[in-house]
């Protein structure tokens, strides 16, 4: 795997992130640096994190963890929308760095990388053991989705502090439809 290869599968895995940033950013009021910071850690950490465990997992535990990561992921991220269009119809104004806690962007943070620990799997096939190299593309892919993540909340930001309730329902719904079209993607053409 070159670095062109590497580059493309970064983006790729990165993309699931990057729509939810700009979810995040939607739904938060009053977005500070640290908002993006936090929300870069939570998804690069975890886009990095997975491809490293499926690469230790390795070709052993490979028919088991695709044949159910689509479903996982589809869970999260239509529980996730849900919540969201249902606050979207609430008429109480609260702070959003509730929605930066452990709690929320962990579960965040699973849902966009589920995918992430098939890419490991796939990488320990394809480096068959050089673990250098392993190691280079799961930092480079963490360093990929951080700056899209952080670079995501705020332009979700942007638009969202304008139509607060209509940028809360559209960031649900888009949840919704990234888990609905994982779903598909795995089931239709697996």
């Amino acid at each position: 795997m070159g670095i062109l290869e590497l580059f493309i599968l970064a983006i790729g895995l990165s993309m699931d992130a990057f729509a939810v940033a700009i979810c995040k950013g939607l739904a938060t009021y009053n977005l500070k640096k640290r908002h993006m910071i936090i929300t870069g850690l939570w998804f690069g950490g975890f886009q990095a994190l997975m491809p490293l465990i499926g690469y230790f997992l390795g070709t052993a535990f490979e028919k088991y963890v695709t044949a159910i990561d689509h479903y996982i992921a589809f869970i999260l991220l239509a529980g996730i929308g849900t919540n969201m269009i249902k606050e979207s119809f609430s008429k109480e104004e609260n702070d959003t760095d509730c929605s930066f806690a452990f709690k929320t962007m962990f579960i965040m943070a699973i849902a966009t990388s589920i995918d992430a620990l098939a890419a490991g799997i796939s990488l320990a096939m394809d480096l068959k053991g050089n673990n250098t190299y392993a190691y280079i593309a799961v930092l480079f892919i963490g360093i990929i989705t951080f700056t899209l993540s952080a670079v995501g909340v705020k332009i979700g930001n942007i638009y969202g502090s304008r139509w607060k309730s209509k940028a809360e329902f559209s960031g649900g719904v888009i949840l919704i439809g990234l888990g609905i079209k994982i779903l598909i993607e795995h089931l239709c053409f697996q």
